[in-house]
């Protein structure tokens, strides 16, 4: 057994609640994960049930961080696997009630226009509220799904989608789109796409672009696997590509990698991604959805650039990074025409 694994956290210490201890063996127990400043953050949403939190807090962080399976972590704690279970989605559940409106509430208005305004000054694409992609997170085959989850990778899956600001922060995610999905598809699906027919999703209203009087929709930046709209740019298509039109391109790629990075960062903090999530859906859903919520809470506390020098974003295809199926999507001449607008401004104003 792991020699930090020391449960020091006293039942019924009074102080504990609003004062935990450098010294308690499970922030020792803790520290490879994450400071102590986030540590503190979780003791503050579980220490409520100050009876289990030592057991809550290691079982979170060896299930999270390494990918502990279930059977192990009950080995370990000397506890019933349908016990270590339970604390597991309890923790998640708490976690994700009691932080999320604070690291990952839906933006405003105000919000949006800050977001804006770090992707032009960090990525030179300006007018972008976030961009959003895709990802395969593998599971064990849904009792009586059929060939429903599984993927074009051949394996079973639930689609995360996410959508990133320029510090590779999620501000908006939705889990539980089925593996045999597209990324397209997911997205007609999801929330996000009716918030945003339906002017729900307090995008604020056009403006110039810099330097010019021209006026520009903000958007949301995908891949070929997108649909063109006037609030969601995608590439041109890769046949027949003039110089101006593949320029557009690498300036919107270089800035959609925000969400790639988001999601290499996830995936190298939180290793239970790293092998199928043996859990019915409704529990995966919420594994996945603590684990990017305590992403935004180890940047939002740590720094935008915690060790994330130390994450490998370029993982193996068809590991972490297997792409989703592509489908070509039908636009609007509006929307054509402010991609044509974005890549004119670029095309003249070249870096």
């Amino acid at each position: 057994m792991n020699i930090f694994k020391l449960k020091y956290c006293h039942e019924d210490t009074q102080t504990s609640a609003s004062a935990p201890d450098l010294k308690c063996g499970c922030f020792l127990s803790s520290f490879r994960y994450w400071s102590f400043k986030c540590f503190q953050r979780f003791f503050n949403v579980t220490s409520a049930r100050k009876k289990y939190f030592h057991v809550q807090i290691d079982n979170i962080n060896e299930y999270l961080a390494t990918g502990t399976s279930f059977r192990a972590l009950a080995f370990s704690f000397r506890m019933g696997k349908t016990t270590v279970a339970d604390i597991v989605y309890a923790t998640c559940s708490a976690i994700w009630q009691q932080l999320v409106e604070v690291h990952m509430a839906r933006p405003t208005q105000e919000d949006f226009k800050n977001i804006a305004n770090d992707y032009y000054r960090l990525w030179q694409f300006p007018m972008c509220l976030g961009s959003i992609d895709g990802k395969h997170c593998r599971m064990k085959c849904p009792a009586k799904s059929g060939s429903s989850f599984y993927n074009y990778k051949q394996y079973f899956s639930i689609i995360l989608q996410g959508v990133a600001d320029a510090n590779k922060r999620f501000i908006s995610i939705e889990v539980g789109g089925k593996g045999k999905q597209s990324d397209g598809g997911t997205f007609h699906y999801s929330t996000l796409n009716s918030l945003m027919e339906n002017g729900g999703l307090h995008i604020p209203p056009p403006d110039n672009l810099p330097g010019t009087t021209l006026e520009s929709p903000y958007v949301f930046l995908g891949d070929e696997a997108y649909p063109l709209k006037i609030h969601l740019m995608r590439p041109f298509p890769s046949r027949n590509l003039n110089d101006k039109n593949e320029y557009f391109n690498k300036r919107l790629s270089r800035a959609r990698k925000c969400i790639e990075c988001a999601f290499g960062i996830l995936y190298a903090k939180w290793r239970i991604f790293s092998k199928p999530i043996e859990t019915n859906v409704e529990h995966a859903c919420l594994i996945i959805k603590t684990a990017c919520l305590l992403h935004n809470v180890i940047r939002d506390l740590e720094g935008n650039d915690c060790n994330s020098q130390n994450y490998d974003t370029n993982l193996t295809p068809g590991a972490h990074y297997a792409d989703l199926n592509r489908r070509n999507n039908s636009s609007s001449q509006a929307a054509r025409n402010i991609r044509n607008q974005f890549a004119n401004y670029f095309w003249d104003r070249k870096i």
